[in-house]
């Protein structure tokens, strides 16, 4: 019986094993084959014309300014890591973000930044890491889907002819949904009073209060600071994204290559991570915002990759460095 309860174990465990592989497998088909139909639809000549006849002082610029990207994240990290996991370390920090950032780019959703930043923290569990983890990432999540739908709105109003009323409307419930969610954040009462307590109180959940309580350590000063330090991130992000598609396409329209930028963002954090690295359906939205503003697609096209090249391949090419330096030493 011992005997046939682990066969039957092993079987579950080869099996989940291969659904992952085969997951992953897909997603990068799935990727690939998004980002072949978008260079065939664009023409690949002209997205190497493109290349060429850039601005290479614009591509320089959005480089240097991926330094102040990472710089912020760490930032950003740092705060969540002494309040939640209690760690001042620098350098356990810093390597933390990039075993992150190695780790997260070839995972669907990016989930392997969660267990890649609890490499250098071996005294905390992998639960308390990945709970600090989603808590540092969840201000920039709100930043970009506060902005981000602001621009759909104004996008969806301007380009496809939608009413005032409609618009007034849009807004009014976003704003309304948003003021809620930001006044349950910075209440006490509700942390206190409702959330906590009820947990605590729940046999069935009481677990779950054990392992979020030290969210409780968290106050308006925390919130504000992060909320603040996601902004400007979110906006260097934009930055950097006007000035690629200044480079390619040698115009200088940046209030709309931010306002395509948000569009890019957006459409980027609500669409169902169905591709490896979100590779393609990057490129495809912005694609298709920055035609929207007389752009062509090539510009659109170069500007993502080159986006994610510098904010996202380059940063985990270091971090795997790291990584296999640490486990040579």
């Amino acid at each position: 019986m011992v005997q046939k309860v682990k066969n039957i174990f092993y079987q579950n465990s080869f099996v989940a094993k291969n659904k992952t592989v085969i997951i992953t497998i897909t997603k990068i088909i799935i990727a690939f084959a998004i980002l072949y139909y978008i260079i065939s639809k664009v023409n690949f000549v002209e997205i190497l014309e493109a290349i060429k006849q850039a601005n290479v002082f614009l591509i320089a610029a959005a480089f240097v300014m991926s330094f102040i990207n990472i710089y912020l994240q760490y930032y950003k990290w740092k705060i969540t890591a002494k309040v939640i996991l209690q760690e001042n370390q620098n350098s356990k920090i810093w390597l933390s973000l990039f075993y992150g950032f190695s780790a997260g780019v070839f995972t669907p959703a990016r989930i392997g930044e969660y267990f890649g930043r609890a490499i250098v923290f071996k005294n905390h569990s992998l639960l308390r890491v990945t709970l600090a983890t989603l808590l540092d990432k969840i201000f920039l999540l709100l930043i970009v889907l506060f902005f981000g739908s602001i621009s759909g709105i104004l996008f969806i109003h301007y380009y496809y002819n939608v009413t005032y009323y409609l618009t007034s409307t849009l807004f009014i419930v976003l704003f309304t949904l948003f003021y809620f969610f930001f006044w349950l954040i910075f209440n006490n009462w509700f942390w206190d009073n409702i959330l906590f307590t009820n947990l605590r109180k729940s046999k069935k959940l009481n677990w779950l209060f054990e392992k979020i309580k030290i969210f409780r350590q968290l106050d308006k000063k925390y919130a504000t600071k992060m909320f603040l330090i996601s902004a400007v991130l979110y906006l260097c992000i934009l930055i950097q994204y006007g000035f690629l598609v200044a480079a390619f396409s040698n115009h200088s329209q940046y209030i709309e290559y931010f306002w395509a930028g948000n569009l890019l963002m957006f459409a980027k954090t609500i669409f169902p991570p169905i591709s490896l690295a979100e590779l393609g359906i990057r490129e495809g939205a912005s694609v298709f915002f920055i035609t929207q503003f007389g752009e062509s697609a090539s510009t659109g096209f170069n500007a993502s990759i080159f986006l994610f090249l510098i904010n996202v391949l380059l940063p985990s090419l270091i971090g795997l460095i790291l990584l296999l330096k640490k486990n040579d030493d």
